[in-house]
């Protein structure tokens, strides 16, 4: 049944008009030495259940059809425009998670990366950014780091927001030189 779901969400891929980024985004991404920041893909809704358990999925806001499609996308695109990356990085939210999983297939938590929308999160927040910030200040490699968060995390980080499954590219100096969404 799982390969049947995957195999539906290619073929729907494949029938869906996907806007993929023109030449440049192809050339800045392909110079291997930006970060890219990922909003998680489409999760209807806002913020997290109020019996939310970052080790159980179900109590989470998670990703839709939709949002599976697109992150199904985002990875089509970085393959087929032989976009090269060191690392993928992902928040611990589920909906995070399965973008990178189901974009990138390898990836790896990073707390950092987790949301403190609400309330009960906000505490984390100054020690969060600040790992971040160290994180990619010390970030040593001459290929892409691929980060998947939340919109938050982006618009404290970058000053800027973003759309679901809306890439924002930066060099390691968080200087923001493009950006780019696949719906």
């Amino acid at each position: 049944m799982k390969y049947f779901k995957i195999i539906l969400i290619f073929f729907l891929f494949l029938l869906e008009k996907t806007s993929f980024a023109d030449e440049n985004i192809v050339e800045i991404l392909k110079k291997e030495d930006n970060i890219i920041f990922i909003r998680h893909a489409i999760a209807p809704g806002n913020g997290d259940p109020p019996n939310f358990d970052i080790l159980n999925c179900s109590t989470q806001r998670n990703l839709s059809k939709d949002g599976e499609l697109q992150a199904l996308k985002i990875g089509e695109f970085f393959k087929k425009n032989d976009i090269k990356f060191t690392k993928v990085l992902s928040s611990e939210w589920c909906r995070c998670k399965d973008t990178a999983k189901i974009a990138f297939g390898k990836f790896e938590t990073f707390s950092a990366l987790n949301s403190f929308y609400e309330t009960r999160f906000s505490k984390n927040k100054s020690k969060q950014m600040k790992d971040l910030r160290e994180y990619i200040s010390k970030w040593e490699s001459d290929s892409n780091l691929i980060i998947v968060t939340h919109y938050v995390v982006i618009l404290d980080i970058l000053d800027r927001g973003t759309s679901s499954g809306e890439m924002i590219i930066s060099d390691k100096n968080l200087n923001i030189i493009s950006n780019f969404e696949i719906n």
